[in-house]
């Protein structure tokens, strides 16, 4: 009888029950070329989850942009007795894969910053992502309108078309743009949202309308923007003065707008998304209610109303980069070193 409490006993403390117990987490993150994922969202996810649940256990993996491999990890988190995975999926269609297999083992799923489509996932937390690609599009009608040229015409570098996400960036930066009657000369879709593929779009781009043939650069994201300002100076093109977009305010991004290459960037903080996020599973790990006050808006997939925490995004031009550094998402000591300390001096910003 004596053994017989010892192991329902132990059996209490291992699964993740209610009352306040641990619980096993799984964070899967898809890619490691955007420095956001290792630099912000994992250390800002597992510090909010220890700070909740100090005997909480962690499962990280990142997918590298491959999908199969996260479905891989995917599989391998659920071996290891994960209580709840969080995904952000390279996949945002295949990644139902992930969730049926984790539903069959009553495992919940937190779809994190890219909606897992037609699939039972249990809570989604992310930004306004049509906002994103409208803030995108007004802030460069905005820069064209100080060049003389308020109808562009502009290229657009859209993002990875197996990200749910890509497509909302695009959706909200073609409706911005065509309210303002700016015409896109020339669109992409970017696979991996890789710099390299983006430079080469940029190049074709330039090559099929001529050095004078567009006026501005609708990029989904700072590599993306990146790899567009690469492919101007190879052309001799001078980038500042074809105002050029960003998003995920990287430190390179924040440098190329202090040094006025790059028009703007999007900021979405990081600490409230993870922390979110790791609100939502470390209660879904100990079989909690998650916090009604934390969910803001219900998301539909394509096969339910998902439970979902919104945030909202910010606009970054020269006159407020500080305010990303001020949030933590960057360093001054980052941003401004180097050739850029004269840049950040002048925009206010203290490097030490």
């Amino acid at each position: 009888m004596l053994l017989t409490l010892v192991l329902i006993a132990a059996g209490c403390g291992d699964d993740g029950g209610g009352g306040g117990g641990s619980g096993t987490i799984a964070l899967l993150l898809p890619e490691n070329h955007t420095p956001r994922y290792e630099a912000r969202d994992r250390p800002e996810f597992e510090a909010k989850v220890k700070e909740l649940c100090s005997d909480c256990k962690l499962l990280y993996s990142n997918a590298t942009q491959d999908a199969a491999k996260q479905q891989n990890q995917a599989d391998a988190a659920l071996t290891q007795g994960a209580d709840v995975l969080v995904v952000d999926a390279v996949d945002a269609g295949s990644a139902g894969a992930i969730v049926k297999k984790a539903k069959a083992q009553d495992v919940p799923v937190v779809s994190y910053d890219r909606l897992i489509t037609n699939s039972d996932v249990d809570y989604y937390v992310s930004f306004e992502n049509e906002q994103v690609g409208n803030l995108q599009g007004t802030t460069l009608i905005k820069g064209l309108k100080a060049e003389n040229k308020p109808t562009g015409p502009v290229v657009m570098l859209a993002g990875d078309p197996a990200d749910n996400n890509a497509k909302l960036f695009k959706k909200g930066a073609e409706d911005a743009l065509k309210s303002g009657g700016v015409k896109i000369a020339k669109s992409f879709d970017t696979p991996g949202w890789s710099a390299d593929k983006a430079q080469n779009e940029m190049q074709q781009s330039i090559t099929s309308l001529g050095n004078s043939g567009f006026a501005g650069v609708l990029a989904a994201n700072d590599d993306l923007g990146g790899g567009a300002i690469a492919a101007m100076k190879s052309a001799g093109i001078k980038p500042g003065d074809r105002p050029t977009t960003g998003q995920d305010a990287t430190v390179a991004g924040l440098q190329r707008i202090l040094a006025g290459e790059q028009y703007m960037t999007v900021w979405k903080a990081i600490a409230p998304e993870a922390g979110a996020a790791a609100q939502i599973a470390v209660a879904l790990a100990k079989g909690d209610d998650v916090p009604s006050d934390l969910i803001n808006q219900q998301v539909n997939n394509g096969q339910k109303d998902v439970p979902s925490v919104i945030l909202k995004p910010a606009a970054i031009i020269k006159t407020n980069v500080n305010d990303v550094i001020k949030g933590g998402d960057a360093k001054a000591s980052d941003v401004c070193k180097g050739e850029f300390k004269s840049a950040c001096d002048e925009a206010g910003i203290s490097s030490t």
